[in-house]
């Protein structure tokens, strides 16, 4: 019997030292100080009663051989009994905070009850009775379990039960192992009924010794399957509460993602309203200097013409003529290519690829800067938002090879696929670190085209190094009809 007893200590100090230790790694990753507070004394009185449980075994083994034993160990067996208690009960008060007010009514009951049982234990043993320390020492270790462990432990299980009433419509699986758990503690509190034999009532008639007797094995086997419950219930009880902790992460990353995808929707769409409203202004701006600027100017040339031809006309008044005349005509230019800069008649009536011919041959090949254009795939007409980005894009790459690049030639490719249309624009200058480039102030040129690509759900690439050229490639999906 004492090498079944030491080993059913060993396994009931292993199961609750095990809780123990497994609760107080739950508490570092606790959600909130509630969860904290219940679990560092639940945490504390695992791995104290284990240990006890374990100091029992020892003692119980030494006994067996005749080993001397100091005469502290079994005070030291004793004080951690009672700290183990204190911490379950400690434990028990923490959860009973977390039941709603007002308190249920067998709640209430069985706290009436349970203070019944303390002052009929208080009444039943005499204290001045004791003799030595021995039966001293048994009278505390009963003190402490029908004091501190049965009301500890049953408090602990009423709620317990009540927490997983209230947690049953949340999450079924932990209210399942909450009342495993609760079970677990009911019957370990029944376990401490049975207490060392004294001649007072009930320990006289309800001991460890009447227990062997009639159910032919000890209690602390019962207390041992009772402490595999507890810690089985409250294991699983954690895995789940770890699960919903994951679940309720993931649903809170998910409704984030949500968010910044609306908000990247909504800054998609201020910025397709932006690009519109840009470029209605434009050619608005175009249109009154083309329609009314540019007629009063070429009214005033005409005027000018007429004047110069009149008989009899001074010569200094001739040269004067000839002078505005010759002005007259550089703001005619001017303003035609004023103009094109701001919106080209081109894009409007024939489309990306002679806008973007035009843009070459009108503006670039005059200053000396040669540029080779190719067209890969069917040509189409897009639509027009999509166009004027492409557009825009190639403006500004080709600006920056005229000013920055340190070169006078290049290239640019428009690719018609089934589902998009890229535009690439490359040269062999003197490249640079898009990483430090791409950045505003000195990067607007390349963060505009960004902005404007990504405004139509495209995407702006980048490639360069310093002396290895650039590329700058532009790709926007095409959702438009077709037409050749």
């Amino acid at each position: 019997m004492g090498q079944s007893l030491f080993f059913i200590y060993f396994i009931y100090g292993l199961a609750f030292f095990g809780m123990g230790l497994a609760m107080a790694m739950e508490s570092w990753r606790a959600a909130s100080l509630a969860e904290v507070r219940v679990l560092h004394p639940l945490a504390g009185f695992g791995i104290i009663h284990g240990t006890h449980e374990w100091l029992e075994s020892y003692l119980l083994q030494a006994g067996s051989l005749g080993t001397p034993l100091p005469g502290w160990l079994p005070w030291l067996k004793l004080g951690l009994l009672v700290t183990s208690f204190i911490s379950l009960a400690w434990f028990a008060f923490q959860s009973l905070r977390s039941v709603p007010r007002p308190m249920p009514t067998g709640l209430r009951h069985g706290i009436i009850a349970l203070a019944v049982f303390i002052v009929f234990i208080l009444a039943s043993y005499n204290i001045t009775s004791i003799n030595d320390q021995i039966e001293f020492q048994v009278l505390l270790d009963v003190m402490a379990r029908y004091l501190l462990a049965v009301p500890a432990s049953t408090l602990a299980a009423l709620g317990l039960l009540y927490t997983a009433r209230y947690a049953y419509r949340s999450n079924q699986a932990i209210s399942k192992w909450l009342i495993g758990t609760a079970i677990g503690f009911g019957l370990y509190a029944t376990t401490h009924i049975v207490v060392h034999p004294m001649a007072a009532f009930p320990s006289s008639l309800i001991n460890t010794v009447s227990f062997l007797d009639v159910m032919g094995f000890p209690i602390q086997l019962v207390r041992t399957v009772a402490a595999i419950i507890i810690t089985v219930c409250l294991l699983r009880a954690t895995q789940q509460t770890e699960e919903a902790r994951r679940n309720e992460l993931f649903l809170a990353q998910q409704a984030r993602l949500a968010a910044l995808e609306e908000q990247q929707a909504l800054r998609r769409e201020l910025l397709q309203h932006t690009v519109h409203a840009q470029e209605d202004e434009r050619a608005r701006i175009a249109r009154e200097l083309h329609d009314e600027t540019a007629q009063t100017l070429s009214a005033f040339t005409l005027e000018l013409a007429a004047l110069k031809d009149e008989k009899y006309r001074k010569p200094e008044t001739k040269q004067i003529v000839e002078r505005l005349q010759a002005l007259s005509h550089d703001m005619s230019q001017g303003l035609y290519r004023l103009v094109h800069d701001l919106r080209p008649a081109q894009l409007d009536d024939l489309g990306l690829v002679p806008a973007l011919r035009f843009l070459i041959d009108q503006d670039l090949r005059p200053r000396g800067v040669d540029i080779t254009f190719e067209v890969i795939g069917s040509t189409r007409r897009l639509d027009p938002l999509m166009e004027t980005v492409l557009f825009r894009v190639g403006q500004e790459a080709l600006s920056n090879l005229v000013r920055h690049a340190q070169t006078r030639e290049g290239s640019m490719q428009v690719i018609y696929a089934q589902n998009d249309v890229a535009l690439r624009v490359s040269d062999r200058g003197c490249g640079f670190d898009p990483t430090e480039n791409f950045r505003p102030p000195h990067g607007w040129g390349l963060a505009g085209m960004k902005e404007r690509v990504e405004a139509v759900g495209g995407v702006l690439n980048v490639h360069s190094a310093p002396g290895e050229g650039t590329l700058i490639e532009a790709r926007v999906p095409t959702n438009e009809e077709e037409s050749t």
